[in-house]
């Protein structure tokens, strides 16, 4: 079964995004737990950490089909000693806010290297820092985002998670999301039939398919390789409707949160309900 939704707001509280889910025909959400551009956001109270596994309950959503984002801010790899320290303060955080709020998954874009250390030097960095998170919090696994490559970013390619993955010492709390709008910008040609069922049988050889843990689905506006993140509403973009259509068809992506994150919210209802309409359900 597909379980598909978006990341929705948490204005007037956390407590709120069950609640917009539902509203557009979700089946699985995303969120930020706190700030999504400050170092530390305020405590989650009692009542409002009550209210929401409340409302997750009323509608049906289970940690399992719920996954978090981390704040825009953090850095796992970063190469300056004082925002390496803050990442990771922050960024265990953000694990907390998820073990308080009773949710199993953390998704976050691994890291950059800003021109000073070596890719390979950054991504050990990445998971040092994940070690660390790790070591000091239980029950929530850490979902490594791939992205489209721009600047100094490090995750685009396949071998480059496996690279992080391979170092994570506790490979139960450790996952994969892939966003579609990233694959496609950072070369993996998922908009032709040979394109799309060659990408998935190099991510599992390289990484596995038992990693992923949920889906970005974004169209892109920018050309294949083009190494840059630009999210394009659902068959607007140079991936295009046919590719959201194999993709949904495919019992390999059941079971799993699969996030819209496209750029006009006013039409995630229309966007959700077409894609359920491409199932085999």
């Amino acid at each position: 079964m597909k379980y598909i939704g978006a990341h929705v707001s948490v204005a007037g509280g956390v407590s709120n995004a069950p609640i917009e889910a539902n509203v557009i025909g979700a089946k699985a959400f995303a969120l930020f737990t706190g700030s999504s551009n400050r170092w530390s956001s305020k405590a989650i109270t009692d009542k409002e950490i009550e209210k929401f596994k409340e409302n997750c309950r009323l509608f049906g959503y289970t940690p399992e089909v719920i996954l978090p984002h981390d704040n825009f801010l953090i850095n796992l790899g970063s190469p300056d000693k004082e925002k390496l320290e803050k990442s990771r303060k922050s960024f265990l955080e953000e694990l907390k806010r998820c073990e308080q709020l009773g949710l199993t998954m953390l998704n976050f874009h691994p890291g950059s290297h800003l021109n000073v250390l070596t890719e390979n030097e950054c991504l050990d960095q990445i998971a040092e820092s994940l070690n660390l998170s790790l070591e000091h919090s239980t029950g929530v696994t850490a979902v490594l985002e791939n992205v489209a490559g721009q600047g100094s970013n490090l995750g685009h390619s396949f071998e480059q998670l496996a690279h992080i993955i391979d170092k994570v010492e506790d490979k139960d709390r450790i996952g994969v999301c892939i966003d579609t709008c990233h694959a496609y910008s950072a070369g993996y040609d998922l908009s032709s039939e040979e394109g799309y069922d060659e990408t998935w049988r190099m991510f599992d050889e390289i990484i596995g398919f038992r990693y992923l843990r949920g889906m970005h689905l974004n169209d892109d506006k920018r050309e294949l390789g083009s190494r840059i993140d630009r999210h394009e509403s659902i068959g607007q973009g140079t991936l295009g409707r046919d590719f959201f259509s194999r993709l949904m068809k495919d019992p390999r992506f059941d079971g799993i949160p699969l996030i819209l994150e496209t750029p006009d919210d006013s039409i995630w209802a229309e966007e959700i309900a077409w894609l359920y309409s491409q199932t085999s359900e």
